[in-house]
């Protein structure tokens, strides 16, 4: 699947995969040089956009590789990109480490997955189904 993408930055960079066709995604790339403090967050410009298809959602995701090593995160992990929007792509990025964390222009930053969405309808009901779970929650399956 071909998706649009405008550069929007002169120092964008074209989003691609490390490892080939196995990758799910894309990394996106900072056009900033930005100090990302510990327990700071800041929002990171990537200078693209992108028209996602209809039928399709755009999501942001972390890069493991930065988390592991850094503390470094989404704050809103995953972030939504609907397909009907069209501004500039940008990361909000945390520091849950203990460090100062640089971000430069053209470190890659975060990961861009495009997945088929189904659009749903809500219908009201005075009951739902029920289930195996049941409204079972947060920690309800033990350790």
């Amino acid at each position: 699947m071909k998706v649009p993408l405008q550069i929007l930055h002169p120092e964008a960079k074209l989003p691609g995969c490390a490892y080939g066709d196995g990758d799910a995604g894309v990394d996106l790339s900072s056009v900033a040089d930005i100090t990302l403090r510990e327990g700071e967050r800041a929002l990171v410009p990537t200078g693209i956009a992108v028209a996602i298809p209809n039928g399709y959602a755009g999501f942001v995701q972390p890069r493991s590789g930065l988390a592991a090593k850094h503390g470094i995160t989404l704050t809103n992990s995953p972030g939504l990109i609907d397909s009907n929007y069209r501004g500039e792509i940008i990361v909000i990025m945390q520091n849950t480490g203990h460090e100062d964390f640089e971000i430069k222009v053209g470190d890659r930053i975060a990961q861009l997955v495009v997945v088929p969405v189904e659009h749903i309808e809500l219908e009201p009901v005075q009951k739902l189904p029920e289930s195996d779970r049941g409204d079972g929650g947060f920690g309800s399956s033990g350790k």
